[in-house]
């Protein structure tokens, strides 16, 4: 009878016992299933260095110290994927941590799908930005604009993170491409301050609401500036009528990756010779020659020195874009100096024996269409160049 009781006890415990080992193993299959299906699902956060092969390049950009570098205004990145997250980390330059520093910062935006969801300074060595979160997978295009300008700001895209099967690659590239040169206008100087005595802030720049943004938008072009504020082509601007500033010039930096004060890593953007080869604009836009009037006044020795020089920048120009046609303007904030912007091209002609230039006339801004810092453009009179500028794109090129 005790061996019968012992039996059964024993036979207990094993069904016990078996179904706790059974239990265990299904648990330990089960945790294994979790663990792959966690690692599945981690797989799809990836990260990216930006470059040209996973993201169409805005303008001029330089590939440095495993980031992608912005100097020019307009000077950014474009991509697309499908999924449910996207973060953006962009550091700063020198200029990004200085204290009483605001009016110096970079100024950069962040759209996604067209609205621009970010507009921020950066004021710090690193920002990150989450631009794109959602429960389920979406198709979404992100393009990052720096919209302030190279002389007082710099910085970098660092990294590129999404939650997507598949990855980021770039955006297509669109039918033309446009390069504008020009100043402070181009730039889009003090377009958000609508108050003609206030003076320069990179807060108060967007590029995206001057005519040569404008320009492209309405054209469905690729474009890239080279702008700097207050530079002209014999000549910066001249606070008193009289003095040159040489040094502040335009063609000087034609060649370069931009031009700044401040350093971004272990680079400044005047030392980085820009590589014309991957670059074929179908149209350069030159706008250059209110800084110089400041300068030139009604000096007709000065204005013959501009037009000279303007030839010779001109023959810059076409070394190094040899298929591209070049169209010259100037007036948006006074037209005095336009008719040797006119014979500049003429005595360009006339001694290379090119054809493919032609100039336009800007309209001068019109008071009633206001005036922003340091009387430069609204978006009014930015609107106005635009449409103009369009027509004669569209004429002059054939688009």
């Amino acid at each position: 009878m005790k061996i019968r009781k012992l039996l059964a006890a024993l036979t207990a415990f094993t069904l016990i016992f078996g179904t706790m080992t059974a239990c265990a193993d299904a648990d330990a299959k089960n945790a294994d299933t979790a663990s792959a299906v966690s690692t599945e699902e981690e797989s799809t956060v990836k990260s990216y260095i930006p470059n040209s092969e996973n993201v169409k390049t805005l303008g001029r950009t330089h590939e440095l110290e495993d980031c992608l570098w912005l100097a020019y205004s307009g000077s950014g990145a474009e991509f697309e994927f499908n999924g449910t997250k996207a973060e953006i980390t962009v550091g700063g330059d020198v200029n990004a941590e200085k204290e009483n520093n605001e009016d110096n910062q970079t100024r950069i935006a962040v759209y996604v799908n067209g609205e621009r969801v970010i507009d921020d300074m950066i004021n710090a060595a690193e920002e990150k930005y989450t631009v794109f979160e959602s429960d389920t997978p979406q198709d979404v295009t992100v393009k990052i604009v720096k919209l302030s300008e190279t002389a007082m700001s710099t910085c970098g895209i660092k990294n590129i993170t999404v939650d997507s099967a598949e990855g980021i690659k770039p955006t297509a590239a669109k039918e033309h491409f446009i390069e504008f040169i020009g100043d402070s206008i181009t730039c889009g100087y003090g377009v958000d301050d609508e108050v003609k005595e206030n003076h320069f802030s990179t807060k108060t720049e967007d590029v995206t609401k001057a005519y040569a943004y404008k320009t492209a938008e309405a054209l469905n072009a690729d474009y890239s500036m080279v702008s700097i504020s207050g530079y002209g082509i014999i000549s910066g601007y001249s606070n008193d009528g009289k003095t040159k500033s040489p040094s502040q010039i335009v063609p000087k930096y034609y060649t370069k990756h931009g031009f700044s004060y401040g350093a971004y890593g272990s680079h400044i953007a005047a030392s980085t010779k820009w590589d014309f080869t991957g670059y074929t604009p179908d149209l350069i836009v030159i706008n250059l020659g209110t800084n110089d009037d400041s300068y030139t006044q009604n000096d007709t020795v000065k204005q013959e020195e501009y037009c000279t020089a303007y030839v010779e920048f001109l023959k810059k120009i076409r070394e190094n874009n040899p298929d591209a046609k070049i169209l010259c303007t100037l007036g948006i904030m006074g037209d005095r100096l336009y008719p040797y912007v006119e014979k500049a091209a003429a005595d360009y002609t006339a001694q290379t024996g090119d054809t493919n230039i032609s100039t336009m006339k800007f309209d001068v801004q019109s008071p009633d269409d206001g005036y922003a810092a340091d009387w430069h453009p609204t978006e009014a009179t930015h609107t106005k160049a635009s449409a103009k500028l369009v027509e004669k794109i569209k004429e002059y090129m054939g688009w």
